[in-house]
C-alpha cells in the first residue's frame, strides 16, 4: 500500500501563504509548495496480453505423388469429413497396368520358386526374379496409395482447387503458395501462435493456462493452454513464439480471427504510484517523476509497467521503499528546485 496523502491540490500555496500579514510563516522566495507520499511495495498480479490471429490446429493440403488426371473429387468447400474418408480419386490407368504386370511377374516367380525348391535353377536366377517381383509389388502398393486421397484427420474442407476430369500439374494453387487439389483444416481445437517478449521466456512453461478473447464475442472468453514454446529468440524483434491450444467445442472460433491472449504469470512485489505523479517528456516517450530529498526536487527517469486504473507501476533502480514521491505541484518543477512539503 502507498502511504496516504492529504486530499486537495495546494501546489501553488498562494491562498495559504497570504497569512504572512497576521504572523503565519510563509515559504521562502522561490520555494515550491508540494505534497508527497512515501513509496511502499504492493503485491500485484503479473499478467501479459498479446494479440494474435487464430490458426487451425491442423491443416493439410492434399496432393498425389505425381501429376495426373483427376477422376473424381467427392467433397466441396465446407464439407465435414472424418479421418480416412475418401476425398479424391485420381486416374487409375497406371494402377491397372501395374496390377497386370504384377500378376505376370508373380506367375513367373511362383514357377521359379518351385524349381528353386528342388534345386533345378541357379540361385542367381531365383534372386533376379525375386527382385523383379518385389519391385512390382512395391509399385502396385505405391499407386494404390497415391491414386486416392483420404482425409488425414477429422475436419472441414477449406479449399477446392480443381474439378472432375482436370489435370493436376503440381502448380501452386493455395493462398500459401502450396500445390493442392483440396485442403482440410481442423477447427476443434484451434490454435493461436503468439510472439512474446524475451523477458518473459523464463516464466513461460508448457501446460500453463491462457485465456483467449475475440472482439466479435464481447464478454466471452475461451480457455487455452500453452502447448509449445519455440526454443529460439528472434534477434530482430527480441521475441519468441509460443502456441496456445484453444478449446473450441462450440466452434465459434474460426481460422484468421483476430484475438487477444491473456496469461497470468503469478504475483510479485512492485512500486505502484498515482499516474498523475508520472510526467512525460514532450516529444519523446521518456517518463519521469520527482522525489523530495532534503527540501530539493530530484528528477528520476522511470520505466512504465502495469496500469491499475489511476495508478501505475514504475521501474527504476533509483526508487526504493520509503522514497518521498512528489504527487502535487510536480508539473512546474525543474530538477534541483527548492521545495516545501505541506502535508507533513
Amino acid at each position: 500500500m502507498l502511504a496516504g496523502c492529504s486530499a486537495g491540490n495546494t501546489g501553488n500555496g498562494n491562498e495559504d501563504s497570504s497569512g504572512a500579514d497576521n504572523g503565519e510563516q510563509s515559504s521562502p522566495a522561490g520555494e515550491q509548495m508540494v505534497e508527497i507520499l512515501e513509496l511502499e511495495q504492493q503485491m500485484i498480479s503479473r499478467t501479459i496480453e498479446y494479440t494474435s490471429s487464430l490458426i487451425p490446429f491442423e491443416e493439410n493440403h492434399l496432393v498425389p505423388s505425381s501429376p495426373g488426371r483427376i477422376e473424381k473429387i467427392y467433397v466441396e468447400i465446407g464439407d465435414r469429413v472424418k479421418k480416412d474418408d475418401l476425398l479424391v480419386q485420381m486416374d487409375r490407368t497406371q494402377l491397372h497396368q501395374a496390377t497386370i504386370q504384377l500378376k505376370n511377374v508373380e506367375n513367373d516367380f511362383r514357377r521359379l520358386d518351385t524349381l528353386n525348391k528342388v534345386g533345378s535353377i541357379s540361385k542367381q536366377q531365383y534372386d533376379q526374379m525375386k527382385a523383379q517381383y518385389d519391385i512390382a509389388v512395391s509399385n502396385v502398393e505405391f499407386l494404390q496409395e497415391n491414386t486416392v486421397l483420404r482425409a488425414p484427420f477429422a475436419g472441414v474442407i477449406s479449399g477446392k482447387y480443381y474439378e472432375d476430369g482436370e489435370f493436376y500439374s503440381g502448380t501452386p494453387t493455395t493462398p500459401l503458395g502450396k500445390a493442392a487439389i483440396v485442403s482440410v483444416v481442423q477447427i476443434n481445437p484451434m490454435k493461436a501462435e503468439v510472439n512474446i517478449s524475451e523477458k518473459y521466456f523464463p516464466m513461460i512453461r508448457t501446460g500453463m493456462d491462457a485465456t483467449v478473447t475475440c472482439d466479435i464475442y464481447p464478454g466471452q472468453s475461451f480457455p487455452g493452454k500453452v502447448m509449445m514454446i519455440h526454443p529460439t529468440i528472434d534477434p530482430a524483434t527480441r521475441s519468441f513464439a509460443m502456441e496456445i491450444k484453444i478449446n473450441n467445442n462450440r466452434e465459434l472460433l474460426r481460422p484468421g480471427m483476430f484475438s487477444r491472449v491473456i496469461m497470468k504469470l503469478g504475483e510479485d512485489k512492485a512500486l505502484v504510484v498515482p499516474s498523475v505523479a508520472v510526467l512525460k517528456l514532450q516529444g519523446s516517450n521518456e517518463r519521469y517523476l520527482f522525489l523530495e530529498e532534503n527540501g530539493v526536487a530530484k528528477r528520476i527517469t522511470v520505466g512504465i509497467g502495469k496500469r491499475f486504473d489511476d495508478q501505475i507501476e514504475v521501474i527504476s533502480d533509483e526508487l526504493t521503499v520509503g522514497s518521498r514521491l512528489i504527487v502535487t505541484g510536480q508539473a512546474k518543477l525543474i530538477d534541483g528546485d527548492r521545495v516545501k512539503v505541506v502535508n507533513e
